[in-house]
């Protein structure tokens, strides 16, 4: 970390297109990044005033004959405390295995969706020991039908029937949740059931475009359309003709490419950038969003218009932490998967290791617990996952609930019931507690807390009235 408290990064990168977006991605968060364009360069920067105040190393994978591993563990074994994130545009589970067992942290698959290296990095710097609660973006690739999906909870059945049903129809579908909830899973059954199966399904991560190649990377262009317009370019919507759009992070788009959009969808035709003439497409729409969109219109940041085209089916993914009953068959099939991947092997899991699982709250939902299951299994050398594979989510699962009947104050994790001397609380302070959790959990956005909570807004800020709760302060 840096004298005046910012912390630091090092990427270690040939590419100044990819640097300059690393770094901008990270300064978001305050991070200061220094630069390394080899493994030579980085590996003497550690020696220096810079590199001993760095707090995580970023590799970028360039190139396919890049020995990564080889650097990895160099760098490991010069600083073994430091976390060390890799990109690479290759998702194959081998070089995460091999990267892993080297002694990376994380695995980021290009493009780089900014959220995910935010994620990564604030992740990292919070817990450097023990790396298993790290996000690793690699993905098992095998789709499943609605009937493989594993969750037999009333509230997901419930969505992934309404999901069912609009496979079938021609109509567009929006689906909510929070990151990692499975909304690509539930995306790819829609097509697997649909029609247009045999068709392509295009995915495309709307947060991972810069807001100025938005235009190019949907529609296409023209060689020469703009500077830099080399040869031409075939648009996403005109790859999926006939089959699936996949638009996921839809609420990162910029207005200016949702109005380009919303023509699309309500024309069906295409203008590629400096094109003289438009093409006609028959392309599914299938977005996705881990804001509410709804609130997103409100406070303008989407088109009105095009939210209530893209919603004509709403399909909304509950969090991990309200299917606590599907966490211990999700592992346990999660697990089977990941063991049919090259160089890993099948492994079990004990009720320990269950028990401690089902005790966590899982903020990164699905793909976090898929995560840490796969952390755990590359490093394992028994036969089955136990308690001592989850070490971190043991200590940080110890006493957290949902709602507290212990004594003590309200804590971020629950409400608590009773106060010190046995007795109950009055009502008006966990209402209290209630609304200041909720305000706090959903940042601030006071539709949405109204809306969890099952108020009008009117009457949430009567309420913080009544019980003078500071919605800055909460």
């Amino acid at each position: 970390m840096t004298r005046n408290g910012q912390r630091q990064l090092m990427l270690i990168d040939d590419e100044p297109a990819q640097r300059r977006l690393v770094a901008a991605i990270a300064a978001r968060r305050g991070w200061r990044t220094i630069f390394a364009g080899d493994g030579e360069t980085a590996l003497a920067t550690l020696g220096t005033p810079d590199g001993m105040a760095l707090d995580a190393i970023v590799l970028d994978h360039w190139a396919p004959d890049f020995d990564v591993a080889g650097l990895i563990a160099e760098l490991r074994a010069n600083r073994p405390m430091l976390p060390i994130l890799l990109l690479t545009a290759n998702d194959s589970v081998t070089t995460a295995v091999a990267s892993m067992r080297a002694g990376a942290t994380d695995f980021l698959v290009k493009p780089l969706a900014p959220d995910r290296l935010l994620a990564a990095l604030d992740t990292a710097v919070g817990a450097k020991v023990t790396g298993e609660l790290r996000p690793l973006t690699e993905k098992l690739t095998a789709n499943l039908a609605f009937d493989e999906i594993v969750g037999s909870a009333p509230q997901f059945r419930a969505a992934l029937a309404i999901a069912a049903k609009a496979a079938r129809a021609r109509v567009p579908v929006l689906i909510e949740g929070e990151s990692g909830v499975g909304k690509e899973v539930v995306a790819e059954a829609i097509h697997a059931a649909s029609p247009r199966h045999s068709k392509p399904m295009v995915r495309v991560n709307c947060g991972a475009i810069p807001a100025n190649l938005v235009e190019s990377e949907l529609f296409g262009h023209e060689k020469g359309a703009f500077t830099g317009a080399f040869e031409r370019k075939i648009g996403r919507f005109q790859e999926a003709d006939g089959g699936t759009i996949f638009l996921d992070e839809i609420g990162e788009m910029p207005l200016e490419a949702q109005v380009k959009l919303l023509r699309v969808v309500q024309s069906g035709e295409v203008h590629p950038i400096g094109a003289r003439h438009v093409s006609q497409v028959d392309v599914r729409i299938i977005a996705a969003t881990n804001k509410t969109l709804a609130t997103e219109v409100e406070e303008g940041r989407f088109r009105e218009d095009l939210y209530y085209r893209l919603n004509v089916v709403q399909v909304t993914i509950p969090p991990l932490r309200d299917r606590g009953g599907d966490i211990a068959p999700l592992a346990r099939h999660l697990l089977a998967r990941i063991g049919e991947q090259p160089g890993l092997r099948p492994l079990g899991i004990t009720d320990d290791a269950i028990t401690v699982l089902g005790s966590y709250d899982w903020p990164g939902n699905v793909r976090q617990l898929q995560n840490a299951l796969f952390r755990a299994a590359v490093l394992c050398d028994g036969d089955a996952l136990t308690r001592a594979d989850f070490p971190q989510i043991a200590q940080l699962s110890g006493g957290r609930s949902g709602v507290s009947g212990g004594g003590g104050a309200a804590s971020g994790a629950g409400v608590t019931l009773f106060k010190p001397d046995g007795n109950l609380r009055a009502l008006e302070e966990i209402e209290a507690d209630v609304i200041r959790l909720a305000i706090g959990h959903y940042r601030g956005r006071m539709t949405e807390v109204a809306r969890r909570l099952g108020i009008g807004r009117s009457t949430l800020y009567r309420k913080l009235g009544e019980l003078g709760i500071d919605q800055n302060a909460a």
